[in-house]
């Protein structure tokens, strides 16, 4: 299909609305949350209104329709990723599939493939989220693992001149983000993956801020685990997605217990149901769930390479106007080559929180702070910056409102 951003941002109602004394509103944080798209509202409203019912549990009609709407929901994921639909596990969360597996490691009993202990080692970069970062630091913690890391270069890249030290035979676990949430930067996961399995280790990719923006294959990218958010995805809030390959899900323990991951209970134990619910106890997001699988399926009717294409064109335009304003600075790479669509700056002396109230007053949204990554702006030498995100609904006019507004701050600021 042809693509047309101004069409596509039709679909999406709250980008009609206006701001701030009536000014239009530009959207530029999308790497914090996508906007909903009318029909993922109407299909999550929609399971409220004639289906509702606990799934997998019940043998009346609604029972029946809840369920065939929550699995038809997994398929669609799996197809999304090219995946078997039993590898895919429904989530609250990216930040919880990602406690879900550091954790699930930290339940392995001694024989288990997936037990760490003093000797092991777990490699993550300096540019992840803390979301894949922290469950890692307390999984070293309680094994007694030690955790490594790839280091970032000044121009955001990962630095992978030590590749060999770094992942070696004590590695069992590495963790890197596919997008840098910051930086915009996508890394060369080939190397990474093929060094990782090499020393017989295991690759976890939050794919986050790659999953919603281009095409996204689980069998070709040759990685163990993946998770990512649906609210990224212009799908729902409260549902994420934990992948992982069948047989290494087999391996697995639970990260939660309760009811519908068992098999069979007696009042001295337990054995667990086979993945996915295995990883699913309790009545999960259903109707989230069903909203992000009418999202997917409107990602893939529009098309991911689209969309990927767009992004970078929006990429290439938005690096080319900030990089003539006096004083700016661009945090990350500064062409589009392994680049998304996230682009962080400071402006001079202008403090970001103050950009970015400034922005706001403009009716222009983007995101100010460290986002969730202190360790990686500590390392740059940036507390914090604004970070401007793009995606599919964004036109260059959204980008020539920023750059006018950046330029109205230096104005305002006596800058």
């Amino acid at each position: 299909m042809t693509f047309d951003a101004h069409t596509i941002a039709k679909d999406f109602p709250i980008l009609d609305r206006t701001i701030r004394d009536g000014k239009r509103l530009v959207y530029l944080d999308s790497g914090a949350t996508s906007q909903k798209p009318n029909v993922v509202i109407d299909a999550e409203s929609d399971f409220y209104r004639l289906h509702n019912a606990a799934v997998h549990r019940g043998a009346h009609q609604l029972a029946e329709e809840a369920t065939d709407a929550y699995e038809g929901a997994r398929t669609i994921v799996a197809n999304f990723l090219n995946a078997h639909v039993d590898e895919v596990v429904f989530t609250k969360s990216a930040t919880e599939s990602l406690n879900l597996v550091s954790y699930a490691m930290g339940n392995a009993a001694p024989g288990n493939r997936f037990h760490l202990k003093a000797g092991d080692s777990i490699v993550i970069t300096e540019m992840e989220h803390h979301a894949n970062l922290i469950p890692w630091q307390q999984l070293a913690a309680r094994t007694g693992a030690t955790l490594k890391w790839f280091s970032v270069t000044e121009e955001g890249r990962l630095d992978l001149s030590n590749i060999d030290s770094v992942i070696d035979s004590s590695t069992k676990v590495v963790a890197l983000t596919h997008q840098s949430n910051v930086l915009g930067t996508i890394n060369p996961l080939d190397v990474i993956t093929r060094r990782a399995h090499e020393v017989g280790a295991v690759v976890v990719l939050d794919a986050c801020q790659s999953v919603p923006h281009m095409p996204v294959d689980v069998k070709a990218l040759d990685i163990d685990f993946l998770a990512f958010s649906g609210h990224k995805a212009v799908g729902p809030t409260g549902i994420g997605i934990f992948w992982g390959r069948l047989e290494l899900l087999a391996d697995l323990p639970p990260f939660l217990t309760g009811g519908s991951m068992i098999e069979n209970v007696t009042m001295e134990s337990a054995s667990w149901a086979q993945a996915p619910k295995k990883f699913e106890a309790g009545v999960p997001n259903m109707a989230q769930a069903v909203g992000l699988g009418a999202a997917l399926n409107y990602l893939t009717q529009i098309g991911m390479d689209n969309i990927h294409r767009h992004e970078v064109e929006l990429t290439s335009y938005l690096l080319n106007g900030l990089s003539e304003i006096k004083d700016l600075r661009i945090i990350g790479p500064k062409t589009t080559e392994l680049r998304g669509g996230a682009i962080s700056f400071t402006l001079g002396d202008i403090h970001p929180h103050d950009l970015g109230q400034y922005l706001d007053s403009q009716g222009i949204a983007v995101r100010t702070g460290h986002h969730c990554a202190w360790p990686l702006t500590r390392k740059l030498g940036v507390p914090a910056t604004t970070r401007a995100s793009v995606y599919l609904y964004n036109t260059t006019d959204d980008l020539d409102a920023l750059v006018e507004g950046v330029q109205g701050a230096q104005k305002y600021f006596g800058r």
